[in-house]
């Protein structure tokens, strides 16, 4: 069972992580580690992803309306071709993406709540991955915005956001970065982030809470009073997180970000070369 305490701590760090490019499952698997859990505990797996659902609907409500304008769009051009807009097709393109990323995780889905739960794949993500979102940050063209994505670029962004089924890779950070290397401004690319995160970490919230209900619950599980906790938490810390990213976004690269993600990538493994922690 989860303190309050533990819950509240875990649910700032999957608030304030979600949705930056720095990977919240590798930093939730690193803190529940320091916590004394089992990561690999199917109670501990199936926590770490129900409690998404605080960022997740922070995540609906700072864009609401952005998604009304997307989904009429989008429902206006099944209706009438001559009504198929640049929203119409951003709809067909999150459509395509999540499409991709559900089938991939579904079909992945023992890997990622077992092997890919060690601390190395969470090294391995963190400091590999930097590379690609330093090259997409240097080399992305930055020419095209939101009325230029198409379905197929959304099915390539939901391609390239099962990278982040392996933690420490972020889905946040592998959207962003494949939009950059894909020509999108930033701006646009951590929108894309966020409208491809949305119907993402629904299903996988969802899916986790109706499948996984007597592992949170059962003789130690981490229970569900905890779980509540944490996705409260999460929510109110993720809302003011999305408005302070997309704000430095506007007038930043992600050099910072990148840093940050080789620090800490090295720091654990330092740790785990030393014995200090263990991989699992």
């Amino acid at each position: 069972m989860l303190e309050w305490w533990q819950s509240v701590i875990l649910g700032i760090v999957e608030g304030v992580t979600e949705f930056l490019p720095i990977s919240s499952t590798g930093h939730l698997t690193v803190v529940e580690k320091l916590m004394g859990l089992q990561i690999d505990d199917p109670s501990v797996t199936a926590y770490t992803a129900i409690i998404q659902i605080g960022a997740m609907v922070a995540s609906i409500v700072y864009f609401w309306s952005d998604i009304v304008r997307i989904a009429s769009a989008w429902f206006a051009g099944l209706a009438n071709k001559r009504m198929r807009t640049a929203e119409y097709q951003l709809g067909w393109a999150i459509i395509a993406g999540f499409g991709v990323t559900a089938v991939v995780a579904l079909a992945l889905k023992d890997l990622v709540e077992g092997p890919f739960r060690s601390l190395w794949f969470v090294v391995g993500g963190l400091l590999v991955w930097s590379v690609v979102m330093f090259l997409g940050d240097r080399l992305g063209k930055q020419e095209r915005g939101e009325d230029s994505i198409t379905w197929k670029d959304g099915a390539l962004l939901g391609l390239i956001q099962c990278f982040s089924l392996i933690p420490g890779v972020s889905r946040s950070g592998a959207t962003i970065s494949g939009a950059l290397l894909m020509g999108v401004d930033r701006v646009t690319a951590t929108r894309m982030s966020f409208f491809l995160g949305i119907p993402t970490l629904v299903a996988a919230g969802g899916f986790q809470a109706v499948t996984s209900a007597s592992d949170i619950a059962g003789p130690g599980g981490v229970g569900w009073v905890a779980t509540i906790i944490g996705i409260v938490i999460s929510f109110v810390v993720a809302y003011a997180s999305i408005a302070w990213l997309l704000k430095y976004v506007s007038t930043n690269d992600f050099t910072a970000f990148v840093i940050y993600r080789v620090v800490v990538g090295l720091v654990i493994g330092g740790l785990l070369l030393a014995n200090v922690i263990s991989p699992v």
